[in-house]
């Protein structure tokens, strides 16, 4: 009875204070402390509080110690294989280098025993020379003497009492004058000969030294083949692609058009671009007589005639070129002068093309001599475009067949051929 009365108060109570119009919420006050929010608990903590894995069984444990003993084994075996590599080059290296010694011995040798024949012959000259001069200085001595004496003899006749003249027999049958032999003047070194040895020991240093030259570049050579695909349909390609002439007709499935072929300019490209390092060929332009030889990228303008799909035209390429027997370089629309040797005045049979890709140079050589033609680089010269002191795109070598100047008729017979270096 008490608990029911009790539950009734309280019932009665709540009646009441959920009255309507006597619950309201009312809004927060904000001029308060801001509430301070806890941080986000760490990675750390929040990895300690994660549940631990369970411990591993000892079966788990030997197999795991296997496994560490293995890659233990495997790691060590491969240190000792790349130690004895490094070891492997290191000993090839001095082994090789006994090897360019042992070369450049045999050269050295060869030119000290030709350098000393030299030197021989010219003291066995000097001793022949020598040994006439010698006899005829004799015999100018032994004249003089013969003067002096009758000299001596006379004056002393002279110097008598009285008129008495020494005799004949006192003086010597000798000639108040003794005219030179003209054998004398032949008695001298033979200068046109040492002259003539002169010469051809330079042309011999300079061959020596444009084939050493010659010889490093040859450690870079590329194998430069021509496409097929891009290139005038009027270029024949044969010789696995390394030799290229004129062909009165479109030949085969070049006549096909494509995107990348050249429409009007009869230009060909190579089809391996270079991207890194340094490479070296070489283009014999013996029987064509009007060409340009170079390199571009491959953005270079393939349809029509205008600068953009020339050699040398445009910023995109880089060449020397032979027109009406002047040989000149260019490089974005602007020519100079090649500044080598024969600059200009003698055509070159073979063109040799340097590439240092990262260092942004490229170099023409004559091949034949290694006398450089041009280089373009933007500390040498103001022809090569300050933008592209480094190269931005792969690099492509390139050949043009340049046609005759007004007035001729035809191409003419043309032909165009990269040395096979490798062999």
């Amino acid at each position: 009875m008490a608990n029911r009365d009790a539950d009734t108060a309280l019932s009665a109570a709540l009646e009441g204070t959920l009255q309507p119009g006597c619950f309201t919420l009312a809004p927060q006050d904000l001029s308060g402390p801001p509430v301070v929010q806890p941080y986000p608990r760490s990675p750390k903590l929040l990895r300690k509080r994660e549940p631990t894995a369970a411990p591993l069984t000892q079966e788990q444990l030997s197999r795991y110690l296997e496994e560490l003993k293995a890659e233990e084994a495997r790691t060590e075996a491969h240190l000792q294989s790349l130690k004895k590599r490094r070891a492997n080059i290191v000993k090839s290296v001095e082994v090789m280098k006994q090897q360019v010694k042992e070369r450049f011995d045999v050269m050295r040798a060869a030119l000290q025993r030709d350098e000393q024949a030299v030197k021989d012959s010219l003291e066995l000259d000097r001793r022949e020379t020598s040994t006439k001069l010698n006899q005829v200085i004799k015999d100018w001595q032994q004249h003089l003497s013969a003067v002096q004496k009758n000299i001596n003899t006379a004056q002393s006749a002279m110097a008598a009492k009285g008129n008495a003249t020494p005799s004949t027999d006192l003086l010597e049958e000798v000639s108040c004058h003794k005219k030179s032999d003209t054998a004398e003047e032949s008695i001298r070194l033979n200068q046109e000969r040492f002259q003539d040895l002169l010469r051809r020991l330079q042309q011999i240093s300079t061959d020596l030294q444009a084939q050493l030259q010659r010889k490093t570049f040859l450690l870079d050579v590329s194998n430069v083949v021509i496409d097929n695909v891009t290139s005038h349909p009027q270029i024949a390609i044969t010789r696995e692609g390394q030799s290229i002439c004129i062909s009165p007709e479109p030949i085969g499935a070049q006549s096909q058009s494509h995107p990348l072929q050249f429409d009007q300019v009869y230009c060909a490209l190579a089809t391996s671009p270079i991207t890194s390092g340094q490479h070296y060929w070489e283009v014999d332009v013996r029987c064509c007589p009007a060409w340009a030889v170079g390199v571009t990228y491959c953005t270079l303008q393939r349809k029509g005639r205008d600068k953009g799909a020339k050699l040398g035209r445009n910023r995109m390429s880089w060449c020397v070129e032979l027109r009406d027997g002047r040989l000149t370089a260019w490089h974005n629309d602007r020519h100079v002068v090649p500044t080598g040797i024969r600059g200009g005045r003698e055509r070159p049979g073979t063109v040799g093309v340097l590439v240092n890709y990262e260092k942004g140079h490229v170099a023409f050589y004559d091949a034949d001599g290694m006398e450089l033609l041009q280089e373009f680089s933007a500390k040498l010269t103001p022809v090569f475009d300050r933008v592209h002191h480094q190269f931005v795109e792969p690099l492509y070598p390139a050949l043009r067949f340049l046609r005759p100047q007004e007035g001729q008729q035809g191409l003419g017979p043309s032909h165009m051929e990269i040395p096979d270096l490798m062999a």
